[in-house]
């Protein structure tokens, strides 16, 4: 399973910063299809958290990356 990684900060207080991770439903995207369809994920995500801005973004295999 791949998952869309964000690393998001809050606009008023720039150094509060986190991570967050989306699941694709899908078990079978592929890391190509993450990176063209994570773009559209993160545009719904920002929508909804208008308080916080992405500072970088990229696509893995599910709990690969380390959560902090």
């Amino acid at each position: 399973m791949i998952e869309l990684v964000m690393s998001v900060c809050l606009i008023t207080d720039p150094g509060r910063c986190k991570d967050v991770r989306l699941n694709f439903a899908e078990q079978n995207v592929t890391p190509h299809q993450c990176m063209f369809d994570g773009q559209i994920e993160i545009a719904k995500w920002v929508e909804f958290h208008p308080d916080w801005q992405v500072a970088r973004w990229g696509c893995a295999r599910a709990g690969l990356m380390a959560k902090a």
